[in-house]
């Protein structure tokens, strides 16, 4: 891991997409409809599935017993579980639709539930999720089986429950240790329970564990966040995803019980970041992209070494570059040259399957330009480098040509050693992995023509 000085953090302390997806899904439009989508799903029973190519699942469960006041995530807090019963009940309804044009038992290679809380879920209700999954599509053996836990809602009791369901990775959602940080973003939990839990994951078998963590929030100073780096070394989790804290009270109306005053300044956050990296250098972790470290025999480690990372809605992935069908209010899926949203509010999106409708609100159909720009992207987020030539002869054009403007642009991050450029391709140098996205949005044609950048979270 190349050393990161703060002068450098602080020059790129900007705004910019994630890139879990290209186009973004801020472009999205209602313009494409669930007629679209049910379009894109015939065509990929017609071909893709005769090719036995295996499809990604994401679940979203918007669930939560409280609210966390940073989260901006798609949620419903309420502590009437029965709640949960009848969204179950149209979740297989959503199923059952995509069943009727993809055809049943497709394979599955990948799955993840997200939310809100998935554990928000009881043990019954879980058992009955898996059990509709498994009747409408074939869980293949060696997928990644994946849930969001908070670390409140279960025990060792209830992990054994996941395993025997069939999940494999585990996500925590930890935040930071600091209990005066977890009290001024209302989600506390003690550092014992945590470390609790994820011995009982390891003793059960869970093949990689993930450790959520944020920099940024109330209360927090690069000493305090220095003292949950030093657990984290302790905790030794296969994975972590460290994250900027983004306030944007006026888009999100949780974050508007955090008190301004007791946020951090630009320089305490650009210290936190920066100390962070170098903690997790010390502590044996492998910088993936983005904001996810892992051990050097985790999984995603090893896809890195060889070549073989991928990127969808959930982040750095080791699956192939699949199919993501997207179930659940708000969830946003990825179908051949399409990607889709169902509705964000649980009313409309019963009231679309009441109807005998997929949930879908909006959209985009892929024009070959978008298809260029994604491979452009996606091998630089995920490879950290690209090919001319390969570029070349999958689109036919000719790659100076074609991204005059785009090369020209990239100069200044060469000078910068961020970045290789010569007649063949560009490498991302190990310097430039820490800023990647800036490299990537060098080639987002809708950025250059839409500077308003407020949108986007940090890139670093």
């Amino acid at each position: 891991m190349s050393v990161v000085s703060p002068d450098l953090l602080r020059r790129f302390d900007l705004v910019g997409p994630r890139y879990t997806s290209y186009p973004t899904a801020d472009r999205f439009v209602e313009a494409f409809t669930s007629a679209d989508y049910v379009q894109a799903l015939e065509q990929r029973h017609a071909g893709a599935a005769a090719m036995n190519l295996p499809l990604s699942l994401y679940v979203h469960v918007p669930f939560c017993e409280s609210l966390c006041y940073y989260c901006a995530c798609n949620k419903i807090v309420t502590k009437h579980h029965e709640r949960a019963d009848a969204y179950l009940r149209y979740l297989s309804r959503e199923v059952d639709l995509h069943v009727a044009h993809l055809g049943s038992g497709q394979a599955v290679s990948q799955l993840h539930l997200g939310g809100g809380t998935p554990t928000y879920l009881s043990d019954d209700e879980l058992r009955g999720l898996m059990a509709m999954l498994r009747r409408s599509f074939n869980l293949a053996p060696g997928g990644e089986y994946a849930i969001e836990v908070d670390p409140r809602t279960v025990d060792a009791k209830r992990l054994a429950v996941l395993a025997e369901l069939g999940f494999n990775r585990l996500s925590f959602g930890v935040q930071d240790f600091d209990l005066s940080v977890q009290k001024a973003v209302h989600r506390v939990q003690p550092a014992e329970r945590v470390f609790a839990l994820v011995e009982a994951a390891r003793a059960l078998g869970f093949e990689s564990i993930n450790v959520d963590l944020i920099y940024g929030l109330p209360k927090q100073t690069p000493e305090s966040f220095d003292r949950t780096l030093e657990l984290m070394a302790q905790l030794r989790p296969d994975r972590i995803a460290l994250y900027a804290y983004a306030h944007l009270p006026e888009r999100f109306k949780p974050q508007r019980r955090i008190v301004s005053a007791e946020l951090p300044s630009g320089t305490a956050k650009i210290a936190m970041l920066s100390r962070s990296l170098a903690a997790f250098e010390a502590a044996g972790y492998v910088y993936i992209g983005m904001d996810h470290f892992s051990l050097p025999n985790d999984a995603l480690a090893v896809a890195k070494r060889q070549g073989r990372l991928h990127r969808n809605f959930q982040g750095y992935s080791t699956q192939p570059d699949c199919d993501l069908i997207a179930l659940g209010v708000s969830a946003i899926g990825r179908v051949g040259a399409t990607y889709s949203q169902n509705a964000k509010s649980i009313d409309e999106y019963y009231d679309l399957l009441d109807q005998g409708r997929l949930p879908v609100v909006r959209g985009m159909a892929l024009t070959r330009d978008d298809l260029l720009r994604r491979a452009v992207i996606m091998a630089l987020m995920c490879q950290g480098e690209l090919q001319f030539e390969a570029i070349e002869l999958a689109f036919l054009i000719d790659f100076e040509r074609y991204f005059a403007t785009e090369l020209e642009a990239l100069s200044d991050l060469a000078a910068q050693g961020l970045i290789l450029v010569n007649r063949s391709g560009i490498e991302v140098t190990a310097l430039g992995w820490f800023f990647v996205r800036a490299v990537a949005m060098t080639f987002d044609r809708y950025l250059q023509a839409d500077r308003n950048r407020s949108r986007f979270s940090k890139i670093i």
